[in-house]
């Protein structure tokens, strides 16, 4: 069933692939301009992926050891991480994609439970950060253009400041007292589907509470793996600042690390915001153009950095998608819940 499984998000994965490079304003001679111009950059921009990625799948595999569960190795976690982002790429609505395929690549290892309420934790660590990350860009942008701020940007960042803070404030509640439960409840006030998730809940009731109670454990019975987590997640965003860098310094050799922050916490923002798209295609263009716009940049410059950027997603899913198809984990330790 794994193998099936796992054979039909490849196919998904793949077809996904193929209809985006059909439908989008990608071409071959654009792709090589912008290969050429970037010239060794563009091969730092794709290698910067590998310690992010790294990262990440630390900071799951230390919620997964919080677990005291045994023989899930840390490289069976990273190949899980890669493949889950990619389909996370490939599939609306990202979570719809990635989460599924590492609970079920998970559970013979580590049972069911945990392997769910590890995956849905580490999901609100990474979502958390970018919250985090977006605060800290808040401040940045106060600290060097705060001086010479318009009330348009003023009003800007006070909603911004709000929506993190909101953010945040969830995310506080549902470290504390468990996400699976509310989440299920919601949707099954949903039409169509609320009736089928209702039935699920009143069925599964005990079972999603002990994934509730195992989330909640993690931050008040281990917070040092809890903050680690969440602090690695924070690195990678920060880091992840540098592959802006990288692609201005192409036509920006004095380009400033803390307005690759700004343009990256700008562009993520806008990316998230339009979630349900695969890939966020044109939105994270979009985001580029103001962004650096915005810093009083030519846009041309984010054009360029959107191109690049498209070309690193589309190398990093097809690795992704060869670890699922390829992958293979050794005989899994039996589990009694």
């Amino acid at each position: 069933m794994r193998a099936l499984f796992r054979n039909l998000l490849f196919v998904v994965g793949f077809v996904a692939i193929v209809v985006m490079l059909a439908t989008s304003d990608l071409t071959w001679s654009g792709v090589a301009e912008a290969a050429r111009r970037a010239g060794g950059w563009f091969w730092a921009v794709l290698a910067l992926w590998v310690p992010l990625y790294l990262l990440n799948a630390l900071a799951w595999w230390l919620i997964v050891r919080a677990g005291g569960r045994p023989g899930v190795g840390y490289w069976r976690v990273a190949r899980l991480t890669v493949a889950g982002y990619a389909l996370n790429y490939v599939t609306p609505v990202g979570l719809l994609g990635g989460e599924p395929y590492r609970i079920v690549e998970l559970t013979p290892h580590v049972g069911v439970e945990r392997a769910t309420s590890s995956v849905v934790l580490y999901s609100m660590m990474h979502i958390c950060s970018h919250f985090c990350f977006w605060t800290l860009s808040i401040v940045a942008y106060l600290l060097l253009y705060g001086s010479t701020m318009n009330a348009a940007m003023a009003t800007t960042l006070a909603v911004g400041a709000a929506f993190c803070g909101v953010g945040l404030w969830l995310f506080t509640l549902g470290y504390s007292r468990g996400l699976a439960m509310r989440t299920v409840r919601l949707f099954a006030k949903l039409p169509w589907v609320g009736v089928r998730v209702g039935r699920f809940a009143h069925t599964h009731q005990q079972r999603i509470e002990r994934i509730d109670s195992q989330i909640s454990a993690l931050h008040e019975q281990n917070p040092a793996t809890f903050y680690a987590s969440l602090g690695l997640e924070l690195l990678v965003r920060m880091l992840g600042c540098l592959e802006i860098q990288f692609m201005l310094l192409i036509l920006m050799p004095d380009v400033s690390y803390w307005d690759c922050v700004l343009i990256q916490a700008f562009t993520s923002l806008l990316g998230n915001l339009f979630f349900f798209v695969p890939m966020q295609m044109g939105a994270r263009e979009g985001g580029f153009a103001l962004a650096v716009g915005g810093l009083a940049m030519p846009a041309g410059f984010g054009v360029l950095a959107a191109l690049l950027t498209r070309v690193r997603e589309l190398v990093w899913i097809a690795i992704g998608l060869a670890l699922i198809k390829l992958g293979r984990d050794p005989k899994p330790i039996a589990i009694t819940q």
